[in-house]
């Protein structure tokens, strides 16, 4: 069951930003979404619920340092980007 990938402008310019700034994880990057869009459940992504100031998100893993934080709308099959970067720039 494919799910859609919905870009905000905000998220856009983000994840602009953080390709430019580590123009080595590119691949890695862009495979994250591609998987995401296909199973956003995969065990590679390692989603886990967010909480605190962040209870509502999810969070996905591109490597082991650089997470993508995301707002899944099961019911509607979207997912929703919110940011991209190391562990304390999306915390």
């Amino acid at each position: 069951m494919a799910y859609v990938l919905v870009f905000t402008e905000q998220y856009t310019r983000r994840a602009a930003r953080f390709i430019k700034r580590h123009p080595e994880l590119r691949q890695q990057y862009l495979k994250t979404l591609q998987l995401l869009a296909a199973n956003p459940f995969h065990p590679s992504l390692r989603l886990h619920a967010l909480s605190g100031r962040l209870a509502g998100l999810h969070s996905v893993s591109i490597n082991l340092s650089y997470r993508i934080t995301i707002e899944i709308l099961i019911q509607d099959q979207e997912i929703i980007p919110i940011n991209v970067g190391d562990h304390d720039a999306v915390y």
